[in-house]
């Protein structure tokens, strides 16, 4: 895919890593397209590289729907980005003996996981409808988490999401290989977001320093980085790509 006035959407593009992605689009000169449930700030940007946004939830269907419809008045939509997510951490069994709440657990199933396929589903149903452009109609990259492979205690709910959407991977680029549309995932370590940000200093500089190489966190930019290589690269299909420094997470 080429960058150069592409329209793409991204999916939690108000912070973090979304927002990442969508200046290194924007930089690129794709047509962006934000959709969050926050406002962007969009001082970053200038002139006709500002991104359109639409403030919408990724779970409702008629919400996505009128992102696409929003992306589509810039032309045919050629990338998503899909970056929302979010976890409760605790146990299945807390120190007083009570059960993880089944409407926490759901919540974090709904947003990280029925988003991202509400997402996928409905970009995939626009870009299907395009002319092929370089023997693809689009790309889509959806974000995951090392805790797909190493959950530690209490992300038994984040990682039963983000597990389901590295597995739905391989079966998403398969189901849309004869529309010419190719699908990967992100699989983030321990990167410097507002997630983080929460967190003490020292407690960040632990995380920091269990990082194998380079023994920092990682930085959004790096996330876009790989986004980007994932919409660009014709021959990139079906894959799960850690972006982690070599870190395995330790049960704690």
């Amino acid at each position: 895919m080429e960058l150069q006035n592409a329209v793409c959407v991204v999916t939690g593009g108000a912070s973090g890593l979304g927002a990442a992605t969508a200046r290194r689009l924007a930089a690129d000169g794709a047509r962006v397209v934000i959709a969050d449930v926050a406002e962007p700030d969009l001082s970053d940007y200038s002139g006709s590289n500002t991104p359109g946004v639409v403030i919408g939830d990724v779970k409702s269907e008629t919400d996505m729907a009128r992102v696409f419809d929003e992306a589509e008045q810039l032309g045919p939509i050629r990338g998503l980005v899909h970056c929302p997510g979010r976890g409760f951490p605790r146990r299945i069994v807390d120190r007083d003996g009570a059960p993880f709440p089944l409407d926490q657990f759901n919540d974090v199933i709904q947003l990280n996981l029925v988003g991202t396929f509400n997402a996928l589903r409905l970009a995939a149903e626009r870009m299907a409808r395009n002319q092929e452009t370089g023997g693809e109609r689009g790309a889509i990259v959806m974000t995951a988490s090392v805790a797909a492979f190493e959950g530690q205690i209490g992300q038994i709910a984040y990682t039963a999401s983000k597990a389901a959407i590295a597995g739905m991977t391989l079966c998403a680029a398969r189901d849309l290989a004869e529309y010419r549309i190719r699908v990967n995932t992100i699989a983030p370590g321990t990167f410097d977001t507002p997630l983080l940000a929460r967190l003490s200093e020292d407690v960040k500089a632990g995380l920091a320093a269990s990082v194998p190489n380079p023994p920092r966190l990682g930085a959004p930019a790096e996330f876009a980085d790989l986004a980007v290589t994932m919409l660009t690269n014709g021959y990139l299909n079906g894959e799960v790509v850690r972006l982690d420094g070599a870190i395995r997470m330790a049960s704690r």
